[in-house]
């Protein structure tokens, strides 16, 4: 069970029963575009995607379902009629190939009337190596059963129903025996791969209203609550599955389901799911980032991009003065899609209250008051060292131009240029420090990766993922209205949906 790969990799994203698809297979190579008329089902196939990817992340399934999809009921096939017990459900899985070779999952996931995962089956080199099952619907546990190849072929054991059982494997197989070895190798491919997705939509409304000062509202860019949060508490505390499993499983986080309560003894042993590849906190200019997000009241962490972009100027203040030559790659990049001249790019201190046409000479003054919005997450006037940065394009003769006042699709190729040009350390995601950059990939994740933009922008952002993706560091999984822009391109895959 072993392969040339190095790197773990989703390669095949399977939608047996989800939304609009109903047994789907689709192939991921590094470079793979999604198309297909309105209604075909190229969102959802993200949404998958991320749904899978914030698992193995460790998020609990209420939070990994909710965040994406909006509502359990909302990912059922349509159609789908509920059993004499009134459940109905969703499945989805994938193949992640890497050292171990392919190790493939599947998920049976119960939407209605109550939120769980009611089958998992974990399998690679010809044995099943983890399998659950669904036996006391009372119970908020699934009874799993992992290979050991010992003198006990098999070991059993209760796992809780909201979290990827693959994900806290770690936490509960010793290693001793060969089949366990096994198991832990394919967990931990199939984890890291999940883990390393970024999912980016760059919102030129959020960057224009919040990017000037580099500092927006906490989640403002993705608009959603977290659990236990309505909207606007956005991605605040998504990270919590991911950091740290002993953190995790020493203090028993209890998470409710609708019609009942989970004890501390399941979900906090799930709280650690990350394991052995628990988020490692990373330290950068604004303090500390991890998982999917920051939790209310964590130290901003503007010098890593959110998935909206919002923060743009802190993070090319940050990635300008850390490598000059993919800088420059950059500026090169935007001088293809923007319209008239670019000499340059680059971050400047900007002055709340200024003219507000160009960047004024003194930075922002320390600590400028903002509103404290209902989640304790405060507002735009944020803290010291928060505000007070602006983004510009240098065009020569005709002097600087605030990036905010770009085109919609020009600061969206601004925004997804800078992604691809960068890497997990860069990314407001949660980096797998347990493992060497080196046997890491990223898979970026781009819904509507052309929205705004021209053909002419849309090819040179394809032509630029080209050139990152043949690296061997980066993937990409985007979709777009229009697959020409990809035509002659080496490298790049379209998936024509709802042909």
């Amino acid at each position: 069970m072993h392969s040339d790969s190095v790197r773990p990799a989703v390669t095949e994203l399977r939608l047996s029963a989800f939304k609009s698809h109903r047994g789907v297979t689709l192939p991921l190579s590094p470079l793979t575009l999604l198309s297909g008329g309105s209604g075909s089902g190229k969102s959802s196939a993200l949404q998958a995607y991320e749904i899978l990817a914030r698992l193995g992340s460790g998020e609990p399934l209420s939070r990994a379902v909710g965040e994406v999809a909006g509502s359990p009921a909302a990912c059922v096939p349509a159609g789908a009629h509920p059993d004499g017990q009134g459940r109905r459900g969703f499945r989805i899985g994938c193949t992640v190939d890497g050292p171990a070779g392919p190790v493939s999952l599947d998920l049976a996931v119960q939407a209605e009337p109550e939120l769980r995962i009611v089958g998992e089956r974990l399998t690679g080199g010809g044995e099943t190596l983890l399998t659950t099952a669904l036996t006391d619907p009372t119970r908020p546990a699934v009874q799993a059963a992992w290979h050991t190849a010992g003198a006990t072929p098999v070991t059993r054991a209760p796992l809780p129903d909201d979290r990827l059982g693959t994900s806290l494997l770690p936490l509960r197989v010793a290693g001793k025996t060969a089949g366990q070895r096994l198991v832990l190798a394919a967990a931990e491919q199939v984890v890291v791969a999940l883990r390393s997705a970024f999912v980016c939509d760059p919102r030129p409304e959020v960057m224009r209203g919040a990017g000037v000062g580099g500092t927006g509202v906490a989640g403002e860019g993705d608009g959603r609550g977290t659990d236990g949060g309505g909207p606007g508490a956005g991605r605040a505390g998504r990270a919590a599955g991911a950091r740290g499993g002993a953190a995790g499983a020493g203090r028993g986080k209890a998470v409710s389901a609708p019609g009942r309560a989970r004890g501390p003894g399941g979900a906090g042993a799930a709280a650690g799911a990350a394991g052995a590849w628990g988020a490692r906190a990373r330290r950068t200019s604004g303090g500390e980032a991890g998982g999917w997000g920051r939790e209310a009241g964590e130290p901003r962490d503007e010098g890593r991009l959110r998935s909206s972009c919002d923060n743009l100027p802190m993070v090319l203040q940050r990635t300008s003065r850390e490598c000059a030559r993919r800088h420059a790659v950059l500026v090169a990049a935007v001088r293809g899609a923007c319209a008239g001249p670019v000499e340059g790019l680059r971050a400047v201190p900007w002055e709340p209250g200024g003219t507000g046409d160009g960047p004024a000479g003194a930075p922002a003054a320390a600590g400028r008051g903002g509103s404290t919005g209902p989640h304790g997450v405060q507002g735009a006037g944020d803290a010291a060292g928060a505000a007070g940065v602006r983004a510009v394009l240098d065009r020569g003769e005709l002097g600087e131009l605030p990036v905010e006042q770009l085109g919609d699709g020009e600061l969206r190729f601004l925004a997804l240029a800078l992604v691809l040009l960068t890497g997990p350390d860069v990314l407001a995601m949660d980096p797998v420090g347990e493992v060497p950059s080196a046997h890491q990939q990223m898979t970026v994740m781009a819904d509507g990766m052309d929205r705004c933009m021209d053909r002419r922008q849309a090819r040179e952002l394809v032509s630029l993922a080209v050139r990152m993706t043949e690296r061997g560091h980066v993937r990409l999984l985007g979709t777009v209205r229009d697959p020409s822009v990809a035509d002659g391109l080496p490298g790049v895959q379209v998936l024509h949906l709802g042909a």
